[in-house]
């Protein structure tokens, strides 16, 4: 309904400039042979309306037929020129019937007559007027064009976040649910009732990861929710071991972001930080709001001597910055750095506040 009521407009649009028109060809017939205003009007708006119609078909397809991208400038050139020159002589042949037909109705002394000089005016103005409407027709093709391609594109880029959380999920649940699995397994026999919480706690986990899609946005306390999940699966594998602390705003609380964008980083930490120190060690969450920007700072514990953390294949801080790219292009930003035994990385994007739906 919508795109109809765009469609009525356009053409309501379209012979209102050409009425416009009209009415200018006619103040010119009064000026140039001195006829009366209404048989001026009475002869120029519906040759106008006429032209507007045969002019607007014919340029069409032929706009169509031969797009610019596709056909040479000189062939485009040379089929407008014989068709604008055709559309024209046309036009002469069809007013020049219709003011002999107003000749008959109003009277030879009223009517307008068209002469030579009124003729080629009209040849001039028609082939004029052509050309016009087909370079308007272009435009109007060349701006449907771009409209979808930035359509086409951005479907693509909705499909390539759907698919990056797809092979994010397909990345974190074989290990993940392998290392779980074999804690429940263990705890089976030691101590069943923990083993049923987390069996809760993986099902939940998973429950709340498949409910989310890239291309939505949701708020930080959720992400923090799904965090807490994850790490409390696996604080059943480290016990004390595995301390995670959190520092996050209120505002910042409420801001959106990609779903899951944290999840690599602290899947890092646990697998490459915590995972490699005997002792254990702990995880840290801090999220505020700064004007216009969320700030996110995940820091954790890691063993002097280890190998830089971050260099392994899969789940990685690359995920992350490039899906902070392909949701926020240069307003974002993810930097890591290592100090001593601490390993920090630190994400910057923009605080896009938490609506309420009605």
């Amino acid at each position: 309904m919508n795109g109809g009521f765009w469609a009525r407009r356009s053409v309501a649009l379209y012979l209102l400039a050409w009425l416009m028109l009209g009415v200018l060809m006619a103040a010119l017939l009064v000026a140039a042979q001195g006829a009366a205003v209404g048989a001026a009007l009475l002869f120029a708006l519906p040759t106008m309306l006429f032209y507007a119609s045969a002019c607007g078909f014919s340029a069409y397809y032929l706009c169509r037929a031969y797009p610019l991208a596709q056909r040479r400038l000189g062939a485009v050139l040379l089929v407008f020129l014989f068709s604008g020159s055709t559309a024209a002589l046309l036009w002469c042949a069809a007013g020049s019937a219709w003011a002999g037909l107003c000749a008959l109705l109003l009277g030879e002394a009223r009517a307008v007559a068209v002469t030579r000089p009124v003729a080629a005016l009209l040849f001039g103005i028609g082939v004029l007027l052509y050309w016009m409407t087909a370079v308007a027709h272009y435009l109007a093709l060349e701006f449907e064009r771009a409209r979808r391609a930035e359509t086409q594109a951005l479907e693509a880029r909705l499909l390539a976040q759907d698919a990056e959380l797809r092979m994010l999920r397909t990345q974190i649940d074989p290990h993940f649910l392998f290392n779980s699995l074999n804690s429940i397994s263990a705890l089976t026999g030691i101590d069943a009732g923990r083993a049923r919480d987390m069996t809760l706690q993986l099902a939940g986990f998973f429950r709340q990861t498949l409910g989310m899609e890239a291309h939505r946005r949701i708020a930080l306390r959720e992400e923090v929710a799904l965090l807490e999940r994850f790490l409390a699966i696996e604080g059943v594998r480290f016990g004390a071991r595995l301390r995670f602390e959190q520092d996050v705003g209120i505002d910042a609380a409420a801001c959106l972001l990609p779903p899951m964008i944290l999840q690599p980083l602290v899947e890092n930490a646990v697998k490459h930080g915590i995972g490699q120190r005997l002792d254990g060690g702990r995880i840290a969450l801090r999220a505020q709001r700064a004007g216009s920007l969320l700030r996110i700072r995940v820091e954790n514990d890691v063993d002097a001597d280890d190998a830089p953390q971050g260099r392994g294949k899969g789940i990685g801080l690359e995920n992350v910055r490039q899906r902070l790219a392909a949701a926020y292009g240069r307003e974002s930003s993810v930097h890591w750095a290592r100090e001593d035994e601490t390993f920090r990385v630190d994400l910057v994007l923009p605080a896009e506040a938490e609506t309420k739906e009605e």
